[in-house]
Parts: structure tokens; C-alpha cells; sequence
């Protein structure tokens, strides 16, 4: 099973790098981790299907995180004639997000008949659920209200564990959400510099030891954290970047 980075950026393409969207694929498994706004371009530049996907996992409704989906749902639509069921599945408010999101890209699209099955998969916070082949436990994390709730996730798949913070200021519950996991995937928005809603590496790496995970990335990085990337002593993550897990 690998991940790759489809997009590793902020909200404000820092580095030049691409709205968050991870892609996994393994024996039976084809998934997406959040789908930004530019994250339709970049499928594309990477070659993956996106109608092999079978599931997209939002861990809030920002656009460098949600905005994509329109354009997703309109390529498999169109151009891709998707016949593949799809599943999104996210925080509670999912299927009036979705019907917004939409209605606001594409006006009219929502009330258009859908080649596919399209399943709106709402998820409770705390409660592991079966999301797929994926099995899904959402975590509370602190970011800006109006955008979630907000959500970090530990995913099971093919015997791994996959934990990613989503957008989070420094929280306890990432110490259960990162736990032992194989690949914990982690905001790191700043060096040192403390901002509302997101993390900071000097707050990420005096906890680090309390959650032991096997392997960290840092993503979803501002300008000041990739100056500093080469004085950290974790992986940073980069667009088209693939981890074996």
C-alpha cells in the first residue's frame, strides 16, 4: 500500500504547492484524504484515475480542503462517464455542504441525474465506522468553527493505521488519534511562531514522544515552515511525494 502527497499546501499556495489531497491504494483499497480546490488539476498531473477512487474522506468543509469536490463530481459526470459507485464521507452537515458547494460552482448541477451511485456519508465524532474497506475513527480538533466541525482521522486499512491531524492547533486528542499509528501525517503550519487554528513545529515536537507514532510527515506548510524544513528531524512532505506503509 502507498500514499502519495496529490497536494501538500495551504490555503494560499505556498511553496507552490497544491491544495491538501492524499491518495492510498493498496490490494483493496483506492482512496482520497480531503479534496482542495486544486486537487482536480492535480490528479490529473499525476495520472490517477479518478474514477478508480471508491472513497474521499473531508476532514472539514475549507476550501483548500472541500473546494475541489465540484469539479471532481462534474469530470466523473462529463468527460469521465463514472459508473463506479462513490462515497464522501465527512463531519455532520456533509450533504448541505455537498448540495452548496455545487449548486455555487455548477448552478443547477445538484438536480442533475448522476451516472453513479453517489453515498454522503456522514461521520460521528468518537464512533469508529466502516467507510468502505476503510475502517474510520474521527477525532475533535481545534480549527475554525465555521468550517466543521473539524476533524482529525485515524484510518484502518490493510492492517496499517493511517492517522492525519486534518487542520488543528496543538489539541489532546492528537496523542490518541497519533498512537503507535504506521504513518501519522501531521499540520505543521509554522517553526516556531504560535497562530490561532494550527500547529506549530515547536509544539508538535515536544509532544511527539507522548503519542509514538512509527513514522511522521509534515504537511499543510506557510512559508515560514519551509524555510525551516531542513531544521527539522522529520520527513516534510512535497506534491507527488509516495510513502510506502
Amino acid at each position: 500500500m502507498y500514499l502519495q502527497f496529490v497536494g501538500c499546501g495551504d490555503a494560499f499556495g505556498s511553496g507552490g504547492r497544491f491544495n491538501t489531497c492524499f491518495h492510498v491504494a493498496g490490494d483493496r483499497t483506492n482512496f482520497l484524504i480531503d479534496f482542495g480546490a486544486t486537487s482536480a488539476v492535480a490528479l490529473k498531473r499525476l495520472g490517477i484515475q479518478a474514477n478508480a477512487v471508491d472513497t474521499i474522506l473531508i476532514t472539514h468543509f475549507h476550501g483548500d480542503h472541500f473546494g475541489g469536490i465540484p469539479f471532481l463530481m462534474l469530470e466523473a459526470q462529463m468527460n469521465g462517464r463514472r459508473e463506479q459507485p462513490l462515497t464522501i464521507a465527512a463531519p455532520p452537515g456533509l450533504p448541505e455542504r455537498y448540495t452548496r458547494a455545487m449548486d455555487v460552482a455548477f448552478p443547477g448541477s445538484p438536480q442533475q441525474p448522476k451516472r453513479f451511485a453517489l453515498t454522503l456519508q456522514e461521520l460521528e465524532v468518537g464512533k469508529r465506522a466502516a467507510v468502505g474497506a476503510l475502517h474510520v475513527t474521527p477525532f475533535p480538533v481545534v480549527h475554525v468553527a465555521a468550517a466543521g466541525p473539524c476533524y482529525g482521522y485515524r484510518i484502518e486499512c490493510e492492517g496499517k493505521v493511517i492517522a492525519y491531524t486534518g487542520d488543528t492547533e496543538w489539541t489532546e486528542s492528537l496523542v490518541e488519534l497519533g498512537r503507535g499509528a504506521d504513518l501519522m501525517i501531521c499540520e505543521c503550519y509554522t517553526f516556531a511562531k504560535k497562530v490561532s487554528s494550527h500547529t506549530d513545529f515547536a509544539t508538535l515536537a515536544a509532544n511527539i514522544e507522548r503519542i509514538g507514532p512509527k513514522r511522521v510527515v509534515l504537511t499543510h506548510m506557510s512559508d515560514d515552515m519551509l524555510a525551516h524544513r531542513g531544521d527539522v528531524p522529520y520527513e516534510t512532505a512535497s506534491d507527488g511525494m509516495v510513502l510506502r506503509i
